[in-house]
């Protein structure tokens, strides 16, 4: 399939179809005449995406990465597949292990033995196998497998992913809306917040083979913040007034450890945007931006004929709704 054409029924695999950014994947690929095939752990819980493509152009099917035999039988018949699972806070046998290493290799294993040659696997900038967190070793052995059994596969990093549905910006709205004061762990660790449709598209755009095979982008949006200007960001777009101030490393573990427990004894009841994990804390220990070398060698969304979303175009779009009076605010108010 050459840039520009169109896929004219040709069958995409997306393992995580029925996620936060699958649906945004699912509506670029049903837009350029994909059917898409969602690869998810319960189809039952996949029904909102029917009306993203035409009737029968999206279909959801049972396949979980720690079972090779479900991934084997969702590729069966595919033209192309991609790879979106992922945990941010791993649950029972939903580790960062099985789902993002494991998972991974299994996947790309199934996608070489089906002899499918377009292939996107999603990871994350902070991949790294010197991580001091867990989700990053665990998003570079996903990587590593992913090259060893598919060399020409598009492997994309995104930084921190916002749109609609995300748990980013909605995360501190939601806290700003119940809480006097921010505690913001890594307050100056450097972030560069990428949309989630802009992510969906560079995607699509790989599948029609306007990208380097065999290469890794790194996605991330036009704005570099840090941790402590997306708070104020969030805060402004809302208009309400809070202390925003930095935790010290040690305070930071420690409301790692103590929300964390605090949700594994109330058996997942605590409200999620209230839950930091540990290995969040030392993820945040590092800058989550697209590199120099990235750039140079145009593996960015730049690089794939992408105009990075603003935050600031889109996001008070959805977050209106924390605001006092909802769209009817003014102005900013305390």
């Amino acid at each position: 399939m050459t840039q520009g054409e169109r896929a004219n029924g040709r069958l995409v695999t997306v393992f995580g179809g029925s996620g936060f950014l699958g649906r945004h994947v699912t509506r670029a690929l049903a837009k350029r005449g994909w059917r898409v095939r969602a690869a998810v752990r319960r189809p039952d819980l996949a029904f909102h995406l029917q009306p993203l493509g035409g009737v029968g152009q999206v279909t959801a099917v049972q396949a979980n990465l720690r079972y090779p035999e479900s991934v084997e039988a969702a590729l069966r018949g595919a033209d192309a597949a991609i790879n979106l699972v992922g945990v941010l806070t791993p649950r029972g046998r939903q580790t960062y292990e099985a789902v993002q290493a494991y998972g991974a290799e299994t996947v790309a294993d199934a996608v070489k033995a089906a002899g499918i040659a377009r292939f996107a696997h999603v990871s994350a900038i902070g991949a790294d196998p010197e991580s001091p967190s867990a989700y990053g070793r665990s998003k570079a052995e996903g990587e590593a497998a992913v090259r060893a059994a598919t060399p020409g596969a598009t492997i994309f990093r995104p930084s921190f992913v916002f749109g609609p549905e995300d748990e980013f910006f909605n995360r501190f709205a939601t806290i700003a809306r119940m809480s006097p004061a921010m505690p913001v762990a890594g307050a100056d660790t450097r972030v560069q917040p990428v949309f989630v449709g802009d992510i969906a598209e560079a995607i699509a755009r790989a599948l029609e083979g306007r990208a380097t095979a065999g290469a890794t982008y790194e996605l991330g949006g036009p704005d570099v913040m840090t941790m402590r200007e997306v708070v104020e960001f969030v805060l402004e777009t809302i208009g309400r007034k809070r202390l925003v101030f930095g935790l010290p490393d040690g305070a930071a573990k420690l409301l790692g450890t103590v929300t964390n427990f605090a949700d594994m004894v109330s058996l997942g009841l605590m409200p999620k945007e209230f839950v930091t994990t540990p290995d969040q804390v030392a993820m945040l220990g590092r800058d989550n931006v697209v590199s120099e070398q990235a750039k140079a060698e145009g593996r960015t969304l730049e690089g794939l004929g992408i105009n990075p979303t603003l935050a600031a175009a889109v996001v008070p779009t959805w977050l209106y709704r924390f605001r006092k009076t909802g769209q009817f605010e003014r102005s900013p108010q305390a």
